[in-house]
């Protein structure tokens, strides 16, 4: 998934070629196609960070989430360091950062793993027992660990399989209204779940005959208050089983690519009023399904890869994709924007545009393409209207790694912030003209779901 090397496993996977899609021609884009690959325009606004955080050097890696862990009220930053051993991976080390940069507590072997990442990382915060206090949760070499969030000490030990450490992710498949299951992983064939007392529930290998997803994807199509999990090209009910598999018209065959990235277009009452968009690695895919798995569209002929949705085009209807295309030459990495019907509306290319994420930066209630590598924020027009300040940082590519770009509410007043992370250090802009969503205001970044 990355620019710089890659265990050979991950480097073979995505670079496996389509095996029916023939490069898609060039479309057009008719409300803007913008190149911005060089220096900032002239009179961009730069934004000088609000805090910046040294990470632990010994502890800390790029990998970050942000919430409330010792429930001051103020957010606290978490990052952690990985193993990578032949595409296997594990949570080696982690350390909690006030946003003053002082350190909290850290835990794990300092010494085992590494700073940068090409990966989700098995490390998250969450409030798994309910009591109003969040936990940290990693995953090392054999064990999910829950760490007290205030001091960092291991609560307790749940044994999973060798392996299963790729990723976790907090989902409710009992229907309690909160998360209190988990998923983890091996990287492409295996997903375990266990509940809230360690409880192995069900695993399932090759979900529906296809590799796993990079990160199993929770979301309730039937209304029941369990989630489904999308696994790859399968969704799977609650208890484990199959409901239905991805039917392509793009000739995907079992063991042939993955499902890179998934993300709720729409919601819905019945699962046919759902929609889903995802992108198919080795398949150079994209496609929208309902919630029972038949196919809306499907637009094949590039690597897709990192999906985000919302309203960024003013008078689109409907939400709307963002989209990377990945595997492209330096310097000519687009992000296009596409309607919920799956035509092009437009196009950023971008020196590397692979970390991208949505906000509203702007304040006009829509959302705005923070794009990590350019330390840029476009809007619906593809105008950059802020560049993010990074004292002390060169040219990543050059240092070998990609900066990474997160949001959530960092300052308390309910509007996500941005946080732009290096191997380092956590750089923390506040939002001061954006709106604050609808809905419970949460501190921190929620879930990580960066790499895939």
């Amino acid at each position: 998934m990355m620019r710089i090397a890659l265990p050979l496993a991950v480097a073979l996977c995505c670079a496996i070629p389509a095996l029916a899609a023939a490069p898609a021609a060039e479309p057009v884009f008719p409300r803007f196609d913008v190149r911005d690959t060089g220096a900032p325009p002239a009179g961009v606004p730069e934004v000088a960070p609000w805090k910046v955080v040294a990470l632990d050097p010994d502890y800390a890696g790029q990998w970050a989430v942000a919430g409330d862990v010792d429930g001051d009220g103020a957010v606290e930053i978490v990052a952690a360091e990985n193993v990578n051993v032949e595409d296997t991976h594990y949570t080696s080390a982690v350390a909690a950062h006030r946003l003053d940069g002082s350190v909290l507590w850290h835990w794990g072997n300092p010494d085992a793993g590494r700073k940068t990442w090409h990966h989700d990382v098995a490390c998250q915060i969450h409030d798994w027992d309910g009591d109003g206090k969040n936990e940290v949760v990693v995953c090392d070499q054999r064990d999910i660990v829950e760490l007290d969030g205030a001091t960092g000490a291991e609560k307790r030990r749940i044994p999973i399989a060798e392996g299963a450490t790729d990723c976790l992710v907090f989902c409710d498949l009992a229907g309690r209204g909160r998360p209190e299951e988990v998923l983890v992983k091996d990287r492409y064939e295996r997903i375990w779940a266990y509940d809230r007392d360690g409880k192995p529930l069900w695993d399932v290998k090759k979900p529906g005959g296809y590799r796993t997803a990079h990160q199993p994807r929770p979301m309730d199509v039937d209304g029941d208050g369990r989630d489904e999990i999308l696994a790859g090209y399968a969704l799977l009910n609650p208890d484990g089983s199959v409901r239905w598999v991805y039917k392509t018209k793009e000739n995907i065959l079992p063991g042939i690519g993955h499902l890179d990235c998934a993300r709720v277009l729409r919601a819905g009452k019945t699962p046919e009023d759902f929609r889903i968009v995802f992108t198919c690695c080795g398949a150079n895919n994209i496609a929208v399904v309902d919630g029972a798995g038949a196919v809306v569209w499907e637009r094949p002929g590039l690597h897709f890869e990192s999906v985000q949705t919302g309203t960024i085009v003013a008078d689109a209807p409907g939400r709307q994709i963002l989209v990377d295309v990945d595997h492209t030459p330096d310097g000519e990495s687009p992000m296009w924007v596409l309607d919920a019907d799956g035509t092009p509306l437009g196009r950023i290319t971008t020196r590397y545009s692979r970390h991208h994420r949505l906000l509203d930066w702007t304040g006009d209630g829509l959302a705005d393409i923070l794009a990590a590598d350019s330390r840029g924020v476009y809007d619906g027009t593809g105008k950059r209207v802020a560049t993010f300040a990074m004292p002390g940082v060169g040219d990543p590519a050059k240092e070998g790694y990609e900066l990474s770009a997160l949001t959530g509410d960092c300052d308390g007043d309910g509007v996500p912030d941005v946080l732009i992370v290096t191997p380092g250090t956590v750089y923390v802009y506040r939002n001061e003209n954006g709106k604050r969503p609808e809905g419970p205001a949460v501190p921190g970044t929620g879930m990580n779901v960066t790499l895939y």
